[in-house]
């Protein structure tokens, strides 16, 4: 039976659209942050992260901590679920991607589709096709992990904590059931176009929910503050998931930054890595 592939829709925009290319700039970014990186958390059991999915020349020096960590810890993964915002519009509230495997630069990277079936979300092509928020994780989980670690895309187009909540169920269930190791990710950057002071300001109270696991809270923060913070959805959806696979689950900050590190500008776009695991 032929499989179906889907064909990247921001390489060459978001990241380079050759091997080479993409291999150099993810190591000039993971050399520059190397010194910060810290690989203490790699000894825990590592249960998923928050990283950010911009252009990589902004956000990689964010990303690259959550995947340099996982990297180095001797947990087996077999499969990496994303949990992604839809910017696009397209497809239903919540929605698994429909191929066999996602095409990158570094090759095609295998879809659990056992898994996503266990999940019993509606299957989705267009909820995925021009999104950008799981793509761009994708080339990362190629690079730093074995190359039979397969991926299940999820995209969140209604973002709301009991949508939240019942995807961390559905999540829980179907990799209990499905039996095998799992990291989830989730994609998201922070605050959008405001200055550096004021992203701080913004993000800060969400960060502290994130870390104390409080995802009601960070639903109400977000509404209350009318929050550009695009993926929100899906960190609500890591902290429920961590919370129901381990009762000993905790949150760290691995990195902080934004867009104006690299252009200096008044109106920027702030990025924030994390860590859930068990210590």
């Amino acid at each position: 039976m032929k499989k179906s592939i889907r064909k990247p829709a921001v390489a060459g925009i978001f990241y380079p659209s050759n091997s080479h290319d993409l291999t150099k700039l993810i190591g000039q970014i993971e050399n520059r942050e190397a010194r910060r990186i810290n690989l203490d958390f790699a000894r825990h059991r590592i249960l998923g992260g928050v990283v950010p999915h911009a252009g990589y020349i902004y956000s990689g020096y964010q990303a690259v901590h959550f995947f340099k960590i996982l990297q180095h810890s001797q947990q087996p993964i077999d499969t990496v679920v994303i949990v992604n915002p839809n910017h696009k519009g397209y497809g239903p509230p919540v929605a698994v991607d429909i191929h066999d495997f996602w095409e990158t630069p570094f090759g095609l990277a295998e879809v659990d589709t056992e898994l996503a079936d266990l999940l019993e979300l509606p299957p989705s092509a267009d909820a995925h096709k021009f999104e950008h928020s799981g793509e761009v994780l994708v080339p990362f989980i190629q690079h730093y992990l074995p190359q039979s670690v397969r991926i299940v895309p999820i995209s969140i187009l209604q973002q709301s904590y009991q949508q939240s909540a019942a995807l961390a169920d559905k999540l829980y269930k179907a990799i209990i059931r499905h039996g095998k190791h799992v990291i989830v990710v989730a994609s998201s950057d922070f605050s959008h176009f405001v200055s550096p002071q004021e992203g701080q300001r913004l993000d800060r109270p969400i960060i502290d929910k994130a870390l104390t696991l409080d995802a009601e809270g960070i639903d109400t923060l977000v509404k209350v503050q009318h929050s550009s913070i695009c993926g929100y959805g899906a960190i609500m959806t890591l902290i429920e998931y961590s919370k129901r696979i381990s009762e000993k689950a905790k949150s760290e900050i691995l990195s902080i930054g934004h867009s104006g590190e690299i252009h200096p500008s008044d109106s920027v776009v702030h990025y924030v890595s994390m860590i859930y695991f068990q210590e």
